[in-house]
């Protein structure tokens, strides 16, 4: 449509889909234009989505977006930006740029390595952590580190997806990693699953939970837990007494705020579903995004 198209690559991550879904939609198991944009901002919709895919599978017909609107790192909030360019070897993970008071900056997951986007991310301020939420999103992490010269964070439990991690957190209990920012073990997607929250704002979940268009609502991805969807759901009742947040920033899945009395309540009921769930077998096109 009008030149845009989704080649065969797409492996139906949702990402294009999260930044422009009134553009591309999906059938048959990966992603697809729905019709051509009708003006600027639809345009830079549409080239966010080709930006951020991490098989480049949005494309107009001239075969290359145009670099000038690639518009990441994308504000999200005032303290949090989106990576973009997200990589084939985290399966198109979402990843984030957290601004702290001191003007340092925190990476959150990874996206695909490249020097020019480090040096992007890098004008930011000083990146002094990568937070890993867990092995799946370990790609790159050691190698974005050691560029920006910052600490490398990993959970036991997936210790061996990243074992030359500075920061290992051990056992259930929060950690706080610096003013602000407190990494809460969640095993169940896998069993060094860990989210992040900063400021009583910010919930960086990982896969353990994110935004499902389809349902209107905080969902778990039960398809695609790989440990344990029982330990999940202890592991959400544990953190619903604790957590307080307004936006979900999920590694796989859409972003949301929500004033945080209605994520604190959508947090307990998500808790109790998951409680209900059986284990099944991993089945990717069973995500309701």
């Amino acid at each position: 449509m009008d030149g845009w198209y989704v080649d065969e690559r797409c492996f139906n991550c949702d990402v294009a889909r999260q930044l422009a879904p009134d553009l591309i939609g999906e059938a048959d198991g990966r992603s697809r234009i729905l019709r051509p944009p009708r003006d600027e901002r639809e345009t830079r919709d549409l080239h966010a989505a080709a930006f951020a895919c991490p098989t480049r599978s949005i494309r107009p017909s001239s075969g290359r977006p145009d670099q000038r609107l690639d518009p990441f790192p994308m504000a999200l909030d005032r303290g949090v930006l989106l990576c973009g360019h997200n990589s084939k070897h985290t399966a198109g993970a979402n990843s984030y740029l957290l601004l702290r008071p001191s003007r340092t900056v925190m990476m959150i997951d990874t996206p695909r390595w490249s020097r020019e986007l480090a040096k992007r991310y890098a004008a930011l301020g000083p990146i002094t952590d990568v937070l890993l939420t867990h092995r799946d999103h370990a790609a790159h992490g050691r190698r974005y580190a050691d560029h920006f010269g910052a600490r490398l964070w990993i959970h036991e439990g997936d210790l061996d997806a990243a074992p030359d991690a500075d920061q290992v957190i051990r056992g259930l209990e929060p950690l706080e990693i610096s003013e602000g920012v407190t990494a809460h073990p969640l095993p169940g997607h896998t069993q060094g699953s860990v989210l992040y929250l900063a400021d009583d704002r910010y919930c960086f979940s990982g896969d353990s939970f994110y935004w499902s268009r389809t349902t209107g609502d905080l969902e778990v991805a039960d398809s695609v837990t790989w440990y344990s969807i029982e330990e999940l759901a202890t592991s959400l009742t544990r953190a619903a007494g604790r957590l307080r947040f307004e936006w979900v920033l999920p590694g796989h899945g859409d972003r949301r705020r929500l004033p945080a009395d209605e994520m604190s309540r959508r947090l307990r009921t998500l808790a109790e579903r998951t409680r209900l769930l059986q284990p099944r077998p991993v089945d990717f096109s069973a995500v309701r995004w």
